[in-house]
């Protein structure tokens, strides 16, 4: 059985109210409109995860949100600014054969980057900018099973590539 991981780097906060923590800060107007587009990328590709995923931060929650996905999200703190093995505890404890998962840099970049078995030749990847998203195919019948090194990826995009942002 194959299993798919979404995971996808939360799309691009604002910096205009300094006083809000790292935490609290929201999407701007171009990270609902990448959400936006990334949702109907998602949707066209027949990328339709049945277990989501997310940090708590604001933004993750909505970029989640402008993803507009039929599943109810699964917010944990412990994806906040976690590193990759943190997020390998976090997907190794998933249900579903398709998770989205949403975090921060840098560990999420590190995590793709330690997940996957080859790097796809896309020069953004391993910078892993703002939403971010690659689909990630593992040969596993069950998460607790996935390990570093492991995944193949199946496809690579950022929201600049995508119409709409």
């Amino acid at each position: 059985m194959t299993r798919t991981l979404i995971l996808m780097r939360h799309a691009k906060s604002s910096w205009d109210d300094f006083m809000l923590s790292d935490h609290d800060r929201p999407l701007n107007k171009r990270g609902i409109a990448s959400a936006r587009a990334l949702d109907d990328w998602l949707r066209t590709k027949g990328y339709l995860p049945d277990c989501v995923i997310s940090s708590t931060a604001t933004r993750t929650q909505e970029t989640v949100e402008g993803l507009n996905l039929s599943v109810t999200p699964e917010y944990t703190r412990a994806l906040y600014h976690a590193g990759a093995e943190r997020m390998l505890d976090v997907l190794q404890g998933a249900d579903g054969k398709c998770v989205l998962m949403l975090g921060h840099n840098p560990g999420i970049a590190d995590f793709v980057e330690r997940l996957v078995n080859a790097s796809p030749a896309h020069p953004r990847f391993l910078d892993y900018p703002t939403g971010a998203t690659t689909v990630i195919q593992f040969d596993v019948d069950n998460w607790r099973d996935v390990r570093i090194g492991q995944g193949t990826v199946q496809d690579f995009v950022i929201p600049r590539e995508l119409p709409g942002v």
